[in-house]
C-alpha cells in the first residue's frame, strides 16, 4: 500500500520537476503501473478496502459465535465478559482457528446490528412564551479595589432571545429563586418550560435518559410560577437579533474590562440596565405584553 510521502514524492516529480515516469520508476524503485495510477488519478491517498471479507477458518463456528455474542450482548453491563473470554469459550467447543479471526468477525457484527439506532437531534425552534433557558457564569470584577469572583445568573428567552443577567455573590438555591422571580418580573410573565444543565440546586439524582429527581424546594418555585404565568398573556415579540447580540456583546466587553463598582447593589443595577437595553429595540416594547 502507497504511503502518503511516496504519492507526494510522485507528483512533486512529476509535475514540478519535470521528471519522466522511466526515471521515477528507477529512482523510487516501483513499478509503472502505481506511478501511472497515482498521477492518473486526483487522489493522495490509496487503501485497499476488500468488498468481501472471507472467514475461511471460521466456517461452520459462525453460527456458534453469533449465539455466544447474542448471549452476551443481552446480558447487563456489569456481567457482560470480553472478547477474549468468549473465545476461550469457542475453542472449548472444538474451534481451532486464531483470535483475529474471531475479532474481526465480532466488529462486524456489532456494526450490524448497531445499523437500527434511531436519528437524534436538538430542537432549535422555540414558539413565543415556550421556554427559557438558565445558567451560572463566574465573572472577575474589582469592588472597592479589590478582584472578587461574581456569580453571574443568565436567563434567556429561547424564542426572541432576550437575555436577563443579574449577578450574586454565590449559587445558592434561594439566590437561584431571586434570579427566577426578578426575570420574569422584568419579562412580565413565565414560560411554560425551563431548560437546565442539571444545577445541583435543582436536581438531585440523574438516571438514564431524561429522568430527574428534582429538588422539592425548586418544584415548589416551579409550581408558583405555574401560577404566575395564568395571569399574563404570553406574547413574546420578535425582536431584532442585532440588538441581542449587541446587548450581549457589552455584557462580556463591560466584564472584561473590570470595571471599578462601589457596591455590590450598582454591580447589579448596571447589570441590569445591560438586559433592559434589549428592550429599547426597533419595536419599542419589552417581550411580554399584558
Amino acid at each position: 500500500m502507497l504511503v502518503v510521502e511516496t504519492i507526494a514524492k510522485i507528483r512533486r516529480a512529476h509535475f514540478v520537476d519535470g521528471k519522466p515516469i522511466k526515471q521515477i520508476c528507477r529512482e523510487l524503485k516501483l513499478s509503472r503501473k502505481v506511478v501511472r495510477k497515482v498521477l492518473r488519478s486526483e487522489e493522495t491517498a490509496f487503501a485497499y478496502k476488500r468488498s468481501v471479507q472471507p472467514h475461511p477458518k471460521l466456517g461452520s463456528w459462525r453460527e456458534d459465535l453469533e449465539r455466544l455474542l447474542a448471549v452476551n450482548a443481552a446480558r447487563g453491563r456489569r456481567e457482560r465478559v470480553t472478547l477474549l473470554r468468549i473465545f476461550e469459550d469457542l475453542r472449548g467447543l472444538g474451534y481451532e482457528g486464531g483470535y483475529d479471526a474471531v475479532r474481526r468477525y465480532a466488529a462486524a457484527w456489532r456494526r450490524r446490528g448497531s445499523t437500527g439506532t434511531a436519528a437524534a437531534f436538538v430542537p432549535l425552534s422555540f414558539d413565543p412564551g415556550e421556554a427559557y433557558q438558565f445558567d451560572w457564569s463566574h465573572e472577575i470584577v474589582l469592588i472597592d479595589g479589590v478582584t472578587v469572583t461574581v456569580k453571574v445568573a443568565h436567563m434567556r428567552l429561547c424564542h426572541s432571545r432576550m437575555p436577563f443577567v443579574r449577578a450574586y455573590p454565590r449559587e445558592t438555591q434561594e439566590m437561584v429563586f431571586d434570579a427566577h422571580d426578578r426575570a420574569f418580573a422584568f419579562y412580565k410573565g413565565a414560560c411554560t418550560r425551563g431548560i437546565y444543565d442539571n444545577m445541583k440546586t435543582a436536581v438531585d439524582a440523574i438516571f438514564a435518559g431524561k429522568e430527574r429527581a428534582y429538588n422539592r424546594r425548586f418544584q415548589q418555585m416551579c409550581s408558583h410560577l405555574s401560577g404566575r404565568r395564568s395571569r399574563f398573556i404570553e406574547l413574546e415579540h420578535s425582536c431584532p437579533t442585532q440588538r441581542v447580540g449587541e446587548c450581549s456583546i457589552s455584557w462580556n466587553r463591560w466584564l472584561v474590562r473590570r470595571p471599578q463598582v462601589g457596591r455590590r447593589a450598582r454591580l447589579r443595577t448596571r447589570s441590569a440596565r445591560c438586559a433592559s437595553g434589549y428592550s429599547r429595540c426597533g419595536c419599542g416594547s419589552r417581550a411580554w405584553r399584558n
